[in-house]
């Protein structure tokens, strides 16, 4: 009995030993910084390993972007600048508006003579407005054979009713008796080989520049009976006297 005793007592203090052992060495493996967070320098959350069940999403990044999107907006939208509004163009100051009007002159037409078979020894006159703008044919043609100081005289009852406007593209016409007169007797016949024909204004005989018409190459054969019809919309009304 005696020696049982004291094995019981040793073996005591060999279980506690035993004990403070493991703990030892339980605290010497959490300071390795198996079982401990090493609390060094802090790191910038975007560099930081995400946690388990975050899904790798910083928790503050959705309100970060959306500052930085609002901005963005913002300062776009102040640096554009938006352009004056102009005014509206007006027929007065716009030459090239549709109400714009001029005179037909030879800057604004082309002019075409061509002999006609009937009435007899009469040319027809064509005028097509090569402009850009709506022109207005005031009165009869002034047309200059050769060199000839005057101007023929214009049929009276050939006068239209109303002024002829040509939009661009449009032709109008004119009537030309070359010879004969009324009763055939014309005086000082002669052939023209040149032609120009002149244009009257709203208010004045002066329309603005000539035109150049080619004639026939045997030329054409007037007389002092010359005269001419006022422009006419149609064909057949300028080749009626």
């Amino acid at each position: 009995m005696s020696v049982a005793a004291p094995t019981r007592s040793r073996v005591r203090l060999l279980t506690a030993a035993a004990t403070v052992a493991l703990a030892a060495l339980s605290l010497t493996a959490c300071n390795n910084g198996d079982g401990v967070r090493d609390e060094g320098a802090s790191q910038h959350p975007s560099n930081s390993a995400p946690a388990d069940g975050d899904n790798g999403k910083d928790p503050n990044a959705g309100s970060t972007t959306g500052s930085g999107t609002g901005t963005g907006s913002g300062t776009g939208s102040t640096a554009t600048a938006k352009p004056k509004p102009q005014p509206a163009s007006t027929g007065k100051n716009n030459p090239t508006a549709s109400t714009a009007r001029v005179t037909c002159n030879g800057s604004t037409v082309k002019v075409a003579a061509q002999s006609v078979t009937r009435p007899v020894n009469h040319m027809l006159l064509t005028v097509t407005n090569t402009g850009s703008k709506r022109c207005d044919l005031y009165g009869y043609p002034a047309v200059r054979f050769g060199e000839a100081q005057s101007v023929p005289p214009v049929i009276d009852d050939s006068q239209p009713q109303a002024v002829v406007s040509l939009s661009p593209g449009q032709s109008a016409y004119a009537g030309v008796a070359l010879s004969g007169g009324d009763d055939g007797g014309g005086t000082n016949g002669r052939t023209e080989n040149t032609l120009e024909v002149f244009f009257q204004g709203r208010n004045t005989n002066d329309g603005g520049p000539g035109a150049k018409a080619a004639l026939p190459a045997k030329g054409v054969y007037i007389d002092d009976s010359l005269k001419v019809t006022y422009w006419q919309q149609s064909m057949s009304d300028a080749l009626t006297w």
